[in-house]
Formats: C-alpha cells, sequence, structure tokens
C-alpha cells in the first residue's frame, strides 16, 4: 500500500525564523520514544547575504533537557552534517540529515557564518518506523 501518511511523525524541529545575524538556529529537543527512525528535513528560504553559509549540528543525548548533549558521531549519521548545510547560492533548497544513534533525545543545531542580512531558515524532524500505528493526526 502506498501509505506514508500512517508511518511517519513530523514535528517543528526549528521553527520559521529570519536569522540576521550569525546566531545558531538552536532546534527543539526531539523525543525519539515510540519511533525507530528520525530525519531532519531543513529548509532554507530567501538567503540574502552573499557571503553566508550555515553548517549543520545533530546532537542526541539520554537527559530529556540535553543537559549531557553530546555531537553525534559521524557513524551515527545518514548523510553528513557537511552535506546538510548550505550557502546563500540554496535559496528555496531543502537538506536532509538522518539520526542512526541510540539516544533517546536529539536536537538539530544550524549555524550561520558569514551572515550579516536576512536569512529564512527552518527545519522539520519526521519521526518514521513507529512502534504503534496508525500515527496521531493532527501531529502532537
Amino acid at each position: 500500500m502506498r501509505d506514508l501518511f500512517n508511518h511517519v511523525h513530523p514535528l517543528p524541529a526549528i521553527a520559521c525564523t529570519r536569522v540576521a545575524d550569525n546566531t545558531p538556529a538552536v532546534g527543539a529537543i526531539i523525543d525519539t520514544m515510540g519511533f525507530a527512525s528520525l530525519t531532519f528535513v531543513i529548509l532554507a528560504g530567501t538567503l540574502a547575504d552573499a557571503d553566508a553559509t550555515f553548517a549543520v549540528l545533530v546532537e542526541d543525548g539520554d537527559a530529556p533537557d540535553l543537559s549531557d548533549a553530546a555531537a553525534v558521531p559521524d557513524t551515527q549519521l545518514l548523510g553528513t552534517e557537511a552535506l546538510a548545510g548550505f550557502t546563500a547560492a540554496d535559496d528555496g533548497k531543502t537538506r536532509k540529515v538522518g539520526y542512526a544513534g541510540f539516544k533517546r533525545y536529539v536536537r538539530l543545531t544550524v549555524t550561520p557564518a558569514g551572515n550579516a542580512a536576512a536569512a529564512d531558515i527552518g527545519a522539520v524532524a519526521v519521526l518514521g518506523h513507529p512502534h504503534s500505528m496508525p500515527t496521531a493526526n493532527p501531529p502532537a
């Protein structure tokens, strides 16, 4: 059956925001309980500064507040943080990075460099392979 709808649970990771400097966009802490996979989809809107770059970091931990956050090793990522990053030339494009680690809590951060103008970015956490189906609609 061609059903992705009941097999995924999308959550806001980074609310659509306009970044006007080099302040990192620190995402929401995503609780992976009840799901066996997680992919972050990063959305680049209008990126006004021609010299800007945007680096991606995925962190995980066991504490609900991620007070124990550590960078996820490359061996526990699907794709790479480098490929998930983007430059000012990537207006209107998407990137993705998957989490294949073993910690319960995961967070995405996008950090601009050389960004002196407005940059619209956002991200969605797509939890998949639910232990119980169908997934809730709307997602909670």
